[in-house]
């Protein structure tokens, strides 16, 4: 039943396809459906140019040039890379490299914490007493790696 139902494959139904998986990535923006849709898309024009194609070779196809255009999908976007106004927006922490605050609790066992605007942030560091000013060198997952700083 499914050879029958694939055997009848036109160019309209790759392109209904490829408008779907645009939808989706729309939807769900991860890239990975706008290249597949490329894919899609490409075969409902060779489809409507060659005219009849076993649905078997349609499939093959297909499937090459998913593959292929995620990968000239991932190429461009590797020399093109997105610029943003707001480069650190879903990387809160790491606007906070560079900058100095004052532990609100001592550094013990390499652990501590900090006041920050609204929020206390756990510090990994050297043994500080609590009121040392420390600066920010970097980032692990929720914990700021802290230095003393030098004022």
């Amino acid at each position: 039943m499914l050879s029958t139902l694939l055997s009848e494959l036109q160019w309209w139904h790759w392109l209904v396809l490829a408008m779907l998986l645009f939808i989706i990535e729309i939807t769900a923006p991860v890239t990975w459906f706008l290249w597949v849709g490329v894919a899609a898309a490409i075969m409902a024009l060779i489809v409507y140019i060659a005219g009849e194609i076993t649905w078997q070779m349609q499939l093959l196809l297909f499937g090459t040039l998913g593959v292929a255009s995620l990968f000239a999908g991932h190429q461009w976007f590797q020399r093109r890379p997105i610029q943003s106004d707001h480069p650190q927006l879903n990387r809160r922490g790491e606007q906070y490299i560079g900058r100095t605050f004052t532990l609100t609790e001592k550094i013990e066992n390499g652990i501590g914490t900090v006041h920050v605007d609204d929020t206390r942030w756990r510090v990994n560091g050297p043994e500080l007493p609590a009121g040392q000013v420390v600066r920010v060198t970097g980032i692990d997952g929720t914990t700021m790696q802290v230095e003393a700083a030098t004022i």
